[in-house]
């Protein structure tokens, strides 16, 4: 163990059964000194992200941007300043996972649009879906498929999903770990095809 003196402001500390621990928003801004930007923005999208309070039992995301915000005007001159800055810029509310955020920055990083994070999507009666990231004007839809969609019944979940897409004219294009290799190339260039398959062009 390594210890580090530091300020700390009161509410920048929590108490976790008797163990005193520095708070969310605190910790992010003290990753700063070893992370890498997107990184730092992975967690920043960890802490802003609007929970699913059936599945996690919270209705509040653990950090407002403001918190964020508030950590960058507090300690100005420390170290990783800089790139928690850069990281709350890029930082959207959304995305559920940390290869979702990676995929985004990828995306955007390229030059394709912005894309939507985590919007519902009405394609038909009754029928409402909310895919990692969309282009709605575009009609197309971008999933990021994790370990977890091996699972049998997720299988036919998914083909079920890719069904709803297709039936409303959507393009749904599925990302896996193997298309995030090399600086997500393969990733970047599937949905970049489907983007000028509807009509965008690059500028």
């Amino acid at each position: 163990m390594v210890g580090h003196a530091g300020q700390f402001f009161e509410d920048e500390i929590a108490n976790l059964n008797g163990l005193l621990i520095t708070s969310r928003a605190r910790t992010w801004l003290d990753c700063a000194r070893k992370m890498i930007i997107d990184e730092i923005t992975v967690v920043a999208d960890h802490l802003l992200r609007l929970p699913r309070p059936e599945l996690e039992g919270r209705t509040e995301p653990y950090c407002t941007r403001e918190d964020l915000e508030t950590m960058l005007d507090r300690h100005k001159g420390t170290p990783g300043i800089r790139k928690a800055r850069l990281a709350l810029e890029q930082a959207r509310v959304g995305a559920d996972s940390a290869p979702e955020t990676r995929l985004r920055l990828a995306l955007e990083r390229a030059g394709l649009p912005q894309a939507e994070v985590n919007r519902p999507t009405e394609l038909g009666t009754g029928v409402v879906r909310q895919p990692d990231l969309s282009y709605p004007d575009l009609q197309v839809a971008v999933e990021y498929e994790g370990e977890g969609h091996s699972d049998p019944a997720q299988i036919v979940r998914d083909i079920e999903r890719e069904k709803d897409f297709s039936r409303a004219g959507w393009i749904l294009v599925r990302i896996s770990k193997r298309h995030m290799r090399n600086d997500a190339y393969a990733a970047v260039s599937k949905v970049r095809n489907a983007l000028i398959d509807r009509g965008w062009a690059p500028k």
